[in-house]
């Protein structure tokens, strides 16, 4: 059984710290300062009774998640993208760009599905 959290189905039968990560943009640290901000640590999300739901919903909207996000990651690249800069050379043939030696570890980084820029 899923619950429907911001759009978002979540596994219900889990603990909530482990559920709430599969909201793109909430990772394990965010999810744990939820839980202690609400007491809600060691319940199951089908447990909460409503008041806790709400609650958890609200917290959840003040952070940017799944959509919003992408949208700021997408942004950022292409402002880098304008830079002309040695990052933005790097980004521009699908290279890695913070230092990593591309003699014999950049395969993955070569690999990779990479959108049109």
């Amino acid at each position: 059984m899923k619950i429907n959290i911001c759009g978002i189905n979540i596994p219900a039968y889990k603990n909530v710290i482990f559920s709430i990560i599969k909201i793109f943009g909430i990772g394990i640290k965010t999810s744990i300062k939820i839980c202690k901000k609400l007491n809600i640590q060691n319940k199951k999300l089908i447990k909460l009774n409503d008041l806790e739901k709400k609650n958890l919903i609200d917290n959840i909207r003040k952070i940017m998640i799944e959509n919003d996000l992408k949208i700021l990651i997408k942004e950022n690249l292409k402002r880098i993208l304008n830079l002309n800069n040695f990052k933005s050379f790097r980004h521009k043939n699908k290279l890695p760009c913070r230092g990593q030696r591309t003699k014999t570890n950049a395969k993955t980084r070569k690999k990779m599905n990479h959108e049109n820029i």
